[in-house]
Formats: structure tokens, C-alpha cells, sequence
């Protein structure tokens, strides 16, 4: 019997139910610096404030079709799908109807399905699909919750970091048990350290010491460049690629590639033990 192959679309949803923290900062530019290194990565901005489609130089009046009409009139990825400016990465924008889909998923069937079903309808083959989610546990998140493979967790480096962080693990148990066992933690990664302050050194090994190893070694720090790239419609790693934000960035996407691949070479190992040689 052959032996399937491991190799899939891997779906990576970045979530926080805390505003403010970095996570769309961290979405786009974790993909820009996946993509630079050839991986084939997708976007899906899943927040109806649509930063992320912002931080790409896309205006909100010329998106077009996007992540609502992905989720509820039954279009492929290729159909809502476009190219960024970045070679191999592609983004599904958050279209102005996405404001109202919380409203509309409360009535509509396999409503915590609807993202996963939708990234279902995908014939191209992508490595990674990152959603940056809605700063709130809503329904939508719940439906990247339900979609995604593994999270990755920004957490910003302040004194109140770690509160909330309850109310999230407890909606993963809930995911984990309901919907989707297989869910897990890719990784926590700190944002926003300011190396000046040093409450910023106590919060992260209060944050480490909490989440053990799922702690990623990078932190990002507080950047001005990191700031202002957005407002020019681009990540930092094409803003300003020397800056300190552009070569963490660049040091986070080494680490998620290098647990993806421990993790697939434990899955192959895994596969090839079941089937035989």
C-alpha cells in the first residue's frame, strides 16, 4: 500500500480576543515573510475592520468580493482570491458585508462550519492559510476555530497579558470537544516588548513560565517602522526590510516553519508505521 503523504494545506488561525495586540501586524507579515522563502500562503482577513487587507494597500471601495461571499454565497477561494504584491501570497479581503455576518450565522445551518466548508472549495495548493481573526470570541472566529489546524497567539506584552487568556482556552476546550479534536496551539508569540521597560522582561517570563515551550523564542519588539507600514499599504518586511520589526518577523516565521516541519515529519513517521512499509 502506498503511504499517503502528510503534505497538506496547513490552516493557521491567528486569533486574540483582545484588540490592539498585534494580530493582524503579525498576520500580514508572518505570511510576507512565509511567502519570501516560497512558501505558497493565503490570507483570509476574517475581521470586519479589514486591517489586513489595509496593510496590503487594498481600499475597502475596490475589494470587491471577499471573506463574507466566501462563507455565505457559496464562491471558491479562487473566485474571492487576489494576489497581493508579494510573489506566491494571496489574500481573501473582508468585504463591508462581513460587518453583518455575525447577525446571519446565528440563523444559518452548519453555522460553525461555514469557513471550513468554504476553504474546502480550494483546487490550488496552498501551504498555509492564515485567518486574522475578529478581536472578540464571536461566531465567526469560531468558525477559523473550526477551520483552522492550529493557532498562533499573540500576546502583548503589558501588564494585563494573560488576562482573558482564560476565557480563550476555555472556548479551544470547547472547540477541541464540539467540532474540531484535532485543534491545537501552534504557538504564543510576545509582541509589542519594549527592551526600556522593565515590567516588559517580567511579563514574559510570567507568560513563558504559563505556556511553557509554546512560547515562541521571538519577541516583537516595539518598532516605529513597524507602525508606520501599514498607512503606506505594505508590510514592513517591504517597508522597511532592515528595521528591527522586519528581521523578527522574519526570525518568527523560521521558528512556525520549523515546528510545522517537526510536526510533519512525527505525522509521516506516524502514517508510515500504520500502513506499513
Amino acid at each position: 500500500m502506498p503511504t499517503p503523504s502528510p503534505n497538506k494545506c496547513r490552516v493557521i488561525a491567528v486569533v486574540n480576543q483582545k484588540g490592539g495586540v498585534g494580530k493582524t501586524t503579525t498576520t500580514v507579515n508572518l505570511a510576507t515573510a512565509m511567502a519570501a522563502v516560497g512558501k505558497r500562503v493565503l490570507i483570509v482577513d476574517a475581521d470586519p475592520q479589514g486591517n489586513a487587507s489595509t496593510g496590503f494597500g487594498l481600499p475597502r471601495a475596490e475589494r470587491g468580493t471577499g471573506c463574507y461571499e466566501l462563507m455565505f454565497d457559496g464562491l471558491s477561494v479562487e473566485d474571492v482570491a487576489r494576489p497581493t504584491l508579494i510573489p506566491n501570497l494571496s489574500i481573501i479581503t473582508s468585504s463591508a458585508d462581513l460587518a453583518g455576518a455575525e447577525i446571519q450565522l446565528v440563523t444559518t445551518e452548519r453555522r460553525e462550519f461555514r469557513m471550513q466548508d468554504a476553504l474546502a472549495r480550494s483546487s490550488k495548493d496552498y501551504d498555509f492559510m492564515l485567518i486574522d481573526c475578529p478581536p472578540s470570541l464571536n461566531l465567526i472566529t469560531l468558525n477559523a476555530l473550526v477551520a483552522a489546524d492550529a493557532l498562533l497567539v499573540p500576546l502583548q506584552v503589558e501588564f494585563y497579558a494573560l488576562e482573558g487568556m482564560t476565557s480563550l482556552l476555555q472556548t479551544i476546550d470547547a472547540v477541541r470537544a464540539r467540532f474540531n479534536s484535532a485543534l491545537e496551539i501552534q504557538g504564543v508569540v510576545l509582541t509589542m516588548y519594549d527592551k526600556r521597560n522593565g515590567l516588559s522582561d517580567a511579563v514574559a517570563r510570567d507568560v513563558r513560565a504559563y505556556f511553557g515551550d509554546r512560547v515562541y523564542e521571538t519577541v516583537i519588539p516595539r518598532n516605529v517602522r513597524v507602525s508606520e507600514a501599514p498607512s503606506h499599504g505594505k508590510p514592513v518586511l517591504l517597508y522597511d526590510l532592515k528595521c528591527s520589526g522586519s528581521r523578527s518577523y522574519m526570525h518568527l516565521a523560521s521558528e512556525v516553519l520549523k515546528r510545522e516541519a517537526a510536526l510533519a515529519e512525527t505525522t509521516y513517521a506516524f502514517i508510515k508505521q500504520a500502513v506499513g512499509n
